[in-house]
């Protein structure tokens, strides 16, 4: 046991230092994911259910932007390991014009839904609420997704600290502003849901206003700065940002997709059974978030091992941080199990909804070991540059078997909402499977 902790303990170590401020930014989110929907499930159930659906049907998106930033992670990792600081100045440049052409080809995806909002079965007294807050979600696209360019910048040279603190200084004016809009407290227009879509679109623009800032003025990162400003996006820096971005994009829109999926079959079982499984995965938020803060740190310790060529390292580095979200696992779910009627009550008094969403507790602690598992050895796949597998286990996971399974369960097997939640087992697992086995044949040690 002493052999073992002596051979992780130093990465242990490593990512947690670089881990733990990327976990407080996303616990930030995740307490204003709770906060929007605690205050807009208490105006009302309307509100909630609208903004499960917008919401899920968003992650896609959310989740396919955010994959395209994550591509410039293992490639800006490797250049810092290097020192080279005016090439990634560059290669930050050629990030942020791909990453807004990406957002702008999938802005006009979800501007297209949304004249197709009406075929998707959902219950019709929701829609008034559903559209104008679809555009208002719709609207804060582009600067997340700018925002993700220069935080994973931050996250491969080590500096994790710094988008902690924009997204948490973002998150509180989110609250505040949800205080005021929502029920119109000080003197401001009583907006319901619309108001909790203004605040997080005001939030959302304050994150890249800010680190943009930072980068242009802040002396310490002028060597960066000087790459972005004088290089220019040539056609081998793009099709390298390309390479990279694309599957880890396409892996994360399959796997949200699915998730998405199964909130449109939520909404055919009608307005209560959406409200339940939106607090559901809001809840399950929580442990996904957490995993992928050390996930995300476990990719740029890799990608710096990468740099060197050093595949035990990398290994090491990847084990490592799947001991840690174990850990992380098992403590969400005891909080999951023990906490289930405290946090199902903040969000609701309906008790239709609360009776609703207690049933779900069981196979949300289920997937619980094949999402921390998932996201571990993406996260370390990724950190290899070797992602081209990346879309293809996430498509057979997710959209081959995943979405059938949910519709099986859900339907045919008559299992409701609770074979919804229960099928996201059954993809989360194959793909943990599949992104360990390529993780382990891309890191191959050679004698």
């Amino acid at each position: 046991m002493k052999g073992f902790w002596r051979s992780y303990k130093e990465y242990y170590g490593s990512i947690i230092r670089l881990g733990v401020p990327i976990l407080i930014g996303q616990l930030g989110m995740i307490v204003v994911a709770f906060a929007d929907n605690i205050m807009v499930g208490r105006y009302s159930t309307e509100a909630l259910a609208s903004a499960s659906f917008v919401n899920n049907v968003f992650n896609v998106a959310n989740f396919a932007c955010m994959g395209f930033t994550y591509g410039l992670t293992p490639l800006i990792g490797a250049l810092f390991t290097q020192k080279r600081f005016a090439t990634i100045g560059t290669m930050i440049r050629t990030g942020v014009w791909l990453n807004l052409a990406f957002t702008l080809f999938v802005t006009g995806i979800m501007t297209v839904l949304w004249l197709n909002l009406d075929r998707l079965g959902q219950p019709e007294e929701l829609m008034p609420l559903i559209r104008p807050y679809y555009l208002i979600v719709l609207a804060g696209l582009l600067p997340i997704s700018l925002f993700n360019v220069f935080a994973q910048w931050l996250f491969a040279i080590n500096r994790t600290r710094l988008p902690m603190w924009i997204v948490l200084g973002a998150n509180a004016v989110n609250i505040l502003g949800n205080y005021l809009l929502i029920y119109g407290h000080w003197g401001f227009p009583e907006m319901g849901l619309m108001g909790a879509g203004v605040s997080t679109l005001t939030a959302r623009i304050i994150c890249p206003l800010t680190v943009i800032a930072i980068f242009c003025l802040r002396r310490e990162f002028h060597d960066y700065f000087t790459g972005f400003r004088e290089g220019r996006m040539t056609p081998r820096m793009a099709a390298q940002v390309n390479r990279t971005s694309w599957p880890v994009a396409m892996q994360m829109t399959f796997e949200s997709g699915s998730f998405t999926f199964a909130a449109i079959m939520a909404g055919w079982l009608g307005a209560v059974s959406l409200a339940a499984f939106q607090i559901i995965v809001i809840t399950g938020t929580l442990g996904f978030c957490i995993y992928y803060s050390m996930g995300n740190a476990v990719s740029v310790l890799v990608a710096n091992a990468s740099g060197l060529g050093d595949r035990r390292e990398m290994r090491r580095i990847a084990f490592a941080g799947y001991h840690i979200i174990l850990t992380l696992a098992t403590i969400s779910s005891l909080i999951f199990v023990l906490f289930e009627r405290d946090m199902i009550h903040a969000f609701t008094e309906d008790v239709r909804v609360i009776e609703a969403t207690v049933a779900l507790i069981v196979p949300l602690v289920v997937y619980q070991l094949g999402d921390a598992t998932q996201i571990n050895f993406a996260n370390a796949l990724r950190g290899t540059s070797h992602v081209m597998p990346m879309i293809w286990i996430a498509f057979v996971s997710y959209v081959v078997v995943g979405v059938p399974a949910t519709y099986m369960m859900g339907f045919p097997l008559g299992l409701g909402t609770y074979g919804i939640i229960l099928s996201f087992s059954v993809s989360l697992f194959l793909a943990a499977a599949l992104f360990l086995y390529f993780f382990m044949r891309s890191t191959r040690i050679r004698e």
